[in-house]
Formats: C-alpha cells, sequence, structure tokens
C-alpha cells in the first residue's frame, strides 16, 4: 500500500498512468506474438538451422537499444539547455534500458556464433569489437554517475556522455557496411557482404523480423524507458523525503 501511494503522488496523470499500462499490455501482447512468430512461423535456415532463430531478437533488441540511446542523447540535450532534472531521469532510464537491451544483443549474438563460427567472441570480427566498445561506454556512464558527488556536474557529464554513446551505437550499426573484413552477416541493406541492397529472406522470415523490430523498438523500449523513469522519480523523491 506505501508503494502504491508513493507513486500516486508522482508528477504521471492519471491519464498518462493508464497510458502507460496500456502500453504495457500491448508490449507483452507484441513479445508473445513476435515470440510466437519466431519459433513458429519462420522457416528453419538450411545453413544455420535452429539457432538462427536468435537473430530475430538479436537484432530486435539491438534496435531497441540504439533508440534508448537516442532517447538519451536527446534528453541530455535538453538538459543541457533546460537545466531540468526531469530531462536528467529520462536521459539515465534511458540509458540503463539501453545498456540492457544492448547485452541481450551482445549475448544472443554470441549464443549464435559459438555452432555458427566455432568460437563465443573474436576480436577480429570489427561488429564485435564495436559492440564491446559500447557496452564498455554504457558502463564508463554508469559509473561516472556514482563517481561525481556534485549533483549538478555530474548531471552534465552524463549528459555529454549520452551524445558519445549514441555517436558509439551508430558506428556499431553501421560499421559492416562499410568493412568488407567483417565476418558478421548482413543481411539488410547495402553492404560489402549483400551486393544485393535488399533483404536476403524469405517471406516468413522477413514477416517475422518485421513484427519484432516493431514490438521491441516501438512498444517494449518506450515502456521500458516509461517506468523506468518513473521510478527513478520516485527515488528522488524518497530521498528528499
Amino acid at each position: 500500500m506505501a508503494v502504491k501511494t508513493m507513486l500516486r503522488h508522482t508528477e504521471m496523470s492519471p491519464r498518462l498512468l493508464w497510458a502507460l499500462w496500456l502500453l504495457t499490455g500491448l508490449s507483452a501482447v507484441g513479445f508473445a506474438v513476435g515470440l510466437y512468430m519466431m519459433l513458429a512461423v519462420a522457416g528453419t535456415d538450411a545453413f544455420q538451422g535452429e539457432v538462427q532463430r536468435l537473430f530475430y531478437f538479436h537484432l530486435a533488441s539491438f534496435t531497441g537499444a540504439f533508440l534508448a540511446f537516442g532517447v538519451a542523447m536527446v534528453s541530455g540535450v535538453v538538459y543541457l539547455v533546460t537545466r531540468a532534472a526531469r530531462w536528467d531521469r529520462l536521459s539515465l532510464s534511458a540509458v540503463e534500458v539501453g545498456f540492457a537491451l544492448a547485452l541481450i544483443n551482445v549475448l544472443l549474438g554470441s549464443i549464435w556464433a559459438r555452432p555458427t563460427w566455432n568460437t563465443w567472441w573474436t576480436a577480429q570480427d570489427p561488429r564485435m569489437v564495436a559492440s564491446a566498445v559500447m557496452m564498455l561506454t554504457c558502463a564508463a556512464y554508469l559509473m561516472l554517475r556514482q563517481s561525481i558527488e556534485s549533483v549538478e556536474r555530474r548531471r552534465t557529464v552524463a549528459a555529454l556522455l549520452a551524445i558519445v554513446l549514441l555517436g558509439v551505437a551508430l558506428a556499431t550499426a553501421l560499421i559492416t557496411r562499410f568493412r568488407g573484413d567483417t565476418i558478421h552477416p548482413v543481411v539488410i541493406g547495402a553492404s560489402p557482404q549483400n551486393r544485393g541492397a535488399g533483404i536476403e529472406m524469405a517471406s516468413n522470415m522477413t514477416a517475422t523480423l518485421v513484427v519484432n523490430l516493431i514490438v521491441w523498438t516501438l512498444l517494449l523500449t518506450p515502456t521500458l524507458i516509461a517506468w523506468r523513469a518513473r521510478l527513478e522519480e520516485l527515488r528522488e523523491r524518497s530521498r528528499k523525503a
């Protein structure tokens, strides 16, 4: 009961709270649909086998992380202009959600790589190196927030790091488009590995990918960011009480 009482006194209006619960429900349903399509609708890849099914969550989690880092960057810039604490809360929440989604992306990629490349990880692949740098940048952001005592300085440094983080995420996303020495598969768009510049997948696989991209990027990621920002606001209020 105490938690419910405190939640009622946050800045979110009842209408926005109902909208958030609706978005949460849609996210749960969308995730279930995406999972079903991954397991039952998408066909088994002729060369990679069943492990290829991880690809749909692997890519979708990265696009969700990229969106979260974009939100973190925009919120950080707005904070630098307005100095309003709510934008710092949103930026922090987005980075934490993005870090979790990026971790899912890396873990699923490693699980896929083991039977496909016979290794969990290789520093010879530019995409894997870029992903590691992205994760380390996230870790640096979170550690710096804990180590700087001045609230104003902490928020300013975090906002600047959020801008850097989006740049690293963008480089991670685009590196396979320009590096021909990567062994990371590229199935969407033009690249040294995909001369056709289209989508090299069957229609049922494409449909499964599109559904999961929509769910993870437009439903799951905003929902997680909104709930995390709400919890951060609650924590700040409890500190002041």
